[in-house]
């Protein structure tokens, strides 16, 4: 049986969701250097998926706490889809790093680093909003400027997968950078995700 506690607890879930904007921020990071050089850092795939543990043990305590708690600093269910969509960014991050190992991509091509980067400023913006959190003000203008950067990572994702087909002979390089692209468009997507809840949370209690 849960068990409820009536004694808010609300730091409990501003902390938890500031370490995950520190593991968020350091997976961004360890990424673009992963691909800053060219052949890339496969071993920066293990620290990538460390960190990704760490987010997914965050996510299981914040979910756990949500349940077990009866005052909560904002709805329940931006909580919940606050946890899960910084999750969904971790792991997109962890799966474009994955497949760079997996596949031992060696040459780097367009756009993937300018995509890499956007997720880093993407991240740092996310940080700066989390910790605005509570103060109940936000940062709408970090949320604003992930929008415009996952605006821009639409326009380098279209760019790089055009060249990719205009310019790579090889099938199977094609598949695997196809890939690779689109799981590191996917990340600026998720992120533009956070920002949408957190947007809200302001909306409704700024």
């Amino acid at each position: 049986m849960a068990r409820f506690s009536l004694i808010p607890r609300t730091h409990l879930f501003f902390e938890d969701f500031a370490a995950f904007a520190v593991e968020l921020r350091k997976g961004a990071q360890l990424l673009d250097d992963m691909l800053a050089v060219q052949p890339p850092r496969w071993e920066l795939a293990d620290r990538i998926k460390e960190a990704e543990h760490t987010c997914d043990q965050l996510t299981h305590g914040i979910l756990h706490r949500l349940h077990q708690t009866f005052i909560t600093p904002f709805d329940r269910e931006d909580i919940h889809a606050l946890a899960r969509s910084l999750d969904d960014v971790m792991d997109a991050i962890d799966a474009s790093a994955g497949f760079v190992r997996l596949y031992k991509i060696v040459d780097i091509r367009p756009g993937a680093r300018e995509l890499s980067a956007i997720i880093l400023q993407q991240a740092e913006e996310l940080q700066r909003a989390i910790q605005g959190l509570e103060a109940r003000g936000g940062r709408p203008e970090s949320i604003v400027e992930i929008n415009r950067l996952e605006n821009e990572a639409d326009r380098v994702h279209s760019e790089a997968m055009g060249r990719l087909f205009d310019e790579e002979k090889d099938p199977i390089a094609l598949i695997k950078w196809r890939e690779v692209i689109n799981f590191l468009e996917e990340a600026t997507d998720r992120c533009e995700d956070v920002a949408n809840v957190l947007e809200g949370v302001v909306v409704k209690y700024a």
